[in-house]
């Protein structure tokens, strides 16, 4: 797809001349040569923080209320939409409008993302994750007390089939799989750091909510009014990846965001929280 792009922007030419039809065949002697990409005006801030770059990859903290990439009701303002306007180089593995996409977080949620600037570190990323090499661990605030410190969540997840639009635990479903670990106990709540060991659509928030501690804030899986909180209270903390190049180890940690602070504050949470730690 990426290279059908490239012919269709004229800037593959086929023994001197540009060609513009991807089916043309290539004749024998025949040279190959790609045009250089045009100069683009200087970046304009990224809206988001940027982690980390290099010529491979990035690494951003995406802040709650963007939508990762276009879908829809959702095509302008995305987070594929900004870094292509940001500019430099984007995989463009994923398809039109999801460039640089390795994986995605809900709307709701904020914290790490790792974006491939290469289609060669995409492709590895992708099969990190699909090794699950390429770790996330969350925070998470969600209704009730556990009795137990750690647990395992293992329950597949498909589509509801009374809502379409949202995910639920059937046995037609995707394995899914979610370890939790208490961080603190609160009167009415648990403070939660949850790893992912598969990336399911909507996991966190249709497990959670599956064994009776639905995520506060979340208006689609949490039928109780709750405390009131604009979005759902998790937070994407930590991210662990092998770098596609060199293959050295990376971890990446992200402080929880001053709303996620003040809501754990307003629910009894005192002092500065055990995890992820400050900067």
């Amino acid at each position: 797809a990426r290279a059908q792009e490239l012919v269709r922007q004229g800037r593959v030419w086929l023994g001197g001349l540009p060609s513009t039809r991807p089916a043309r065949p290539v004749r024998l002697g025949e040279a190959v040569e790609l045009a250089p990409e045009p100069e683009r005006p200087a970046p304009a801030p990224l809206p988001l923080r940027l982690v980390y770059q290099d010529s491979e990859l990035a690494v951003v903290e995406k802040p709650a209320g963007m939508v990762v990439h276009p879908g829809a009701g959702h095509r302008e303002g995305t987070l594929a939409q900004l870094i292509q306007e940001w500019g430099g180089s984007w995989a463009q593995g994923s398809g039109e409008g999801r460039a640089g996409i390795v994986h995605r977080l809900d709307r709701g949620s904020s914290g790490l993302l790792v974006l491939a600037r290469t289609d060669l570190a995409q492709r590895e990323l992708s099969q990190q994750l699909r090794r699950r090499t390429l770790g996330r661990e969350y925070w998470a605030l969600v209704e009730g007390r556990f009795e137990e410190g750690r647990g395992r969540i293992e329950a597949a997840l498909g589509r509801d089939p009374r809502h379409p639009t949202r995910m639920a635990v059937t046995s037609s479903g995707r394995e899914a799989i979610t370890e939790f670990q208490v961080l603190e106990r609160l009167p009415r709540h648990t403070v939660l750091r949850l790893r992912l060991l598969t990336g399911r659509t909507h996991q966190i928030r249709v497990h959670l909510a599956y064994i009776g501690h639905p995520l506060v804030g979340d208006g689609v899986y949490n039928p109780s009014p709750g405390p009131s909180s604009p979005r759902p209270a998790l937070h994407a903390a930590l991210l662990h990846l092998r770098h596609p190049a060199d293959g050295r180890e990376m971890e990446f940690l992200s402080r929880l965001p001053e709303d996620l602070l003040r809501l754990r504050s307003e629910l009894g949470g005192a002092g500065a929280p055990a995890w992820p730690p400050g900067d």
